[in-house]
């Protein structure tokens, strides 16, 4: 199955029940944002805003859910593709001598067929060409309140590289900054920052063209974790089972969908300084502060005449690039398990690990290290160098049942040999590390010990037993346990004073029983809800540098600075960005008009719980650091 565009797709949709209209005005400047994450959070439907103030309608949530993510890619589950993958990089790498690769040729046969073609003239994309290019006519979205401008959030750029000529399908962010100049967020790990590094060697300008919607499986295949040799519509074709078929720009010599909505061709001139771009409220549910980036200058926008503007919006999760995760799992499994580790059975990355930030792997477990072998191998394979914390754990443990994989973790792991605690390459708007994109990574090897790998065992304290008594008062306002979960986890709640706290004296003035071995103690920042098991995940994986903020403990404890880092001594030597949620202003400006929407019931914002953690600042927390003395 395939969408000649969005308004088709926003058609199937609505046929199903899986689309909501929503025709009074709505402002693109925060008003949108907090009414799509009330939604995408509650399980709500997707949304087409048809009065945004502009000539276009705007189309948002359309993959928060795993039927729509499954139909944007032309399936009725994800399921199939996942194995029809699997079946073909098996077949591949099975084969065995010439023979046995002739007789697989049908099948990459079929893969080639699914190459990209090119027509002559111009395609629904060019239905329309502005006579002039600027960027106000259309519906973008300011997301959240420190964000430094309007962004265009689900952009397909095109880019070519000067030499090989071969070219790449990325998304990156762009923040309006003019009528026709966009900022470019092109990471220094991403192939778009590599194309433009070999454009500046060559000087002159570089081509780039932003596509917007289209068959919605482009906007998944731009997120895709391909090889460089991969073309990201070879991808989209094998999906919804139909080649892509592009058109050439009218400003520079690229090549586009023909059944794209919108068409932004411009370029890049290398030799021009970079622009200082951001902040933006980031899928990590912080703030990326501002940093230098390429100048992208828009020359020409088409569009078809029933063009939809597509739209998304990141944030603390769940959000709905968290449904694309989940997509990338089912799909990218079997290369993964094939190249990487043939011993994985399952992997699986958590919502509220934000993506690189937590990776849980199960694997089939024979020999002993096995485990550690499995860890050494991802923190060094593409873009799983990326990670922060991987655990492991033995088949048949369940990766997505994390109440067993907590379980296996205090079963299996002792804390003096089963962590491999190393320093590598970290996403870039990681902000826990002390250095910008390079930090502490934490793997944990929670598989079933054999014989050659026990070592003394030891039993953890019973956290039934524990009130908080024993250390509420001064910076601890209070604690929680996770008896209810029979974990023997602690978490502290921890108010900073206005001279700053060493916290790893705080760790080392803990009572007793909260350092008995195979304990874990967590330390979050006030406000945070200690009972909520996702948002602890959050905040651990995105707050923490294992390298800094992990102490062990005397007694055999574990203590982990899950706090911002803020009024902390040490002085953290970079900004620390704050917390993304919509102000109080817009949250009540929307509860005011939930019934003009015609969303049914008023659904709370989810920003409520997350105001508290908000600090004083905008979206860098104050300035002012806690000095020693």
């Amino acid at each position: 199955m395939s969408f000649n565009g969005l308004a088709q797709y926003a058609a199937f949709m609505e046929s199903r029940g899986w689309l909501a209209r929503v025709t009074c005005p709505v402002d693109p400047v925060l008003e949108i944002t907090e009414i799509a994450d009330r939604l995408v959070k509650s399980g709500g439907k997707a949304l087409l805003f048809e009065n945004t103030g502009t000539d276009f309608p705007l189309l948002i949530n359309a993959f928060s859910s795993d039927e729509r993510m499954a139909a944007a890619m032309g399936r009725t589950s994800l399921d199939d593709a996942g194995e029809e993958i699997f079946s073909v990089v098996e077949s591949l790498s099975s084969a065995r001598g010439l023979t046995g690769k002739l007789m697989r040729l049908p099948g990459m046969l079929r893969l080639l067929t699914l190459s990209p073609g090119r027509r002559r003239g111009r395609g629904e994309c060019q239905e329309v060409v502005e006579p002039v290019a600027d960027l106000g006519r259309l519906p973008i979205l300011k997301c959240w309140p420190y964000d430094g401008g309007r962004f265009i959030t689900l952009p397909l750029v095109h880019t070519r590289h000067p030499v090989t000529g071969r070219p790449n399908l990325g998304m990156y962010r762009m923040q309006v900054m003019g009528s026709d100049v966009t900022g470019m967020h092109w990471h220094r790990h991403k192939t778009g920052a590599r194309h433009y590094d070999e454009w500046k060697k060559r000087g002159g300008r570089m081509p780039v063209t932003v596509t917007l919607g289209g068959d919605p499986v482009y906007t998944y295949a731009a997120t895709a974790p391909l090889p460089e040799e991969i073309s990201e519509y070879i991808l989209a074709a094998f999906l919804r089972k139909k080649r892509v078929k592009l058109v050439r720009c009218l400003t520079n010599d690229l090549w586009v969908p023909a059944d794209s909505d919108f068409v932004i061709e411009g370029y890049v001139d290398t030799a021009e300084s970079p622009v200082r771009e951001g902040p933006f409220g980031d899928h990590t549910g912080f703030y990326s502060l501002a940093d230098l980036y390429p100048r992208f200058h828009v020359t020409c926008i088409t569009h078809r005449r029933n063009a939809v503007y597509p739209a998304t919006v990141v944030g603390v999760p769940p959000m709905e690039d968290a449904w694309m995760g989940k997509a990338t799992e089912k799909i990218f499994f079997a290369p993964i398990k094939l190249a990487i580790a043939p011993e994985i059975r399952e992997l699986h990355m958590p919502v509220s690990g934000v993506a690189h930030n937590l990776v849980i792997v199960s694997i089939d477990k024979t020999y002993p290290g096995q485990g550690m072998k499995v860890l050494s191998a991802l923190f060094g394979a593409g873009q799983m160098m990326l990670s922060k914390y991987i655990i492991v754990v033995s088949s048949p443990v369940h990766v997505t049942d994390y109440h067993a994989v907590a379980e296996a973790f205090f079963a299996n792991v002792r804390f003096e040999t089963d962590f491999l605690l190393t320093r590598g390459p970290l996403d870039v708007l990681d902000h826990a590390s002390d250095r910008f994109s390079m930090g502490g990574k934490l793997g944990i090897d929670a598989t079933v010990k054999l014989a050659e790998e026990r070592t003394a065992e030891y039993h953890s304290v019973p956290l039934l037993l524990l009130t908080g008594d024993e250390v509420t008062g001064g910076v601890v306002t209070g604690m929680q346990t996770l008896a209810d979960y029979s974990l023997p986890v602690a978490v502290l709640t921890v108010r900073k004073p206005p001279e700053g706290l060493d916290m790893n004296r705080l760790a080392a003035s803990l009572p007793v029983p909260l350092t008995a071995p195979g304990t874990v103690v967590i330390a979050v920042d006030e406000g945070a809800d200690a009972d909520d098991p996702a948002m602890l995940t959050w905040l651990v994986t995105g707050n923490s540098d294992p390298a800094r903020d992990l102490y062990h403990l005397k007694g055999g404890a574990i203590f982990i600075d899950a706090t911002s880092k803020t009024r902390s001594l040490p002085v953290f030597p970079r900004d620390w960005p704050n917390v993304v949620c919509s102000s109080p202003e817009t949250i009540a400006l929307v509860d005011r008009r939930w019934d003009e929407y015609g969303l049914g019931p008023l659904v709370e914002s989810p920003s409520l719980r997350l105001l508290p953690l908000l600090k004083p600042g905008e979206a860098s927390v104050e300035t002012e650091r806690a000095t020693a003395g």
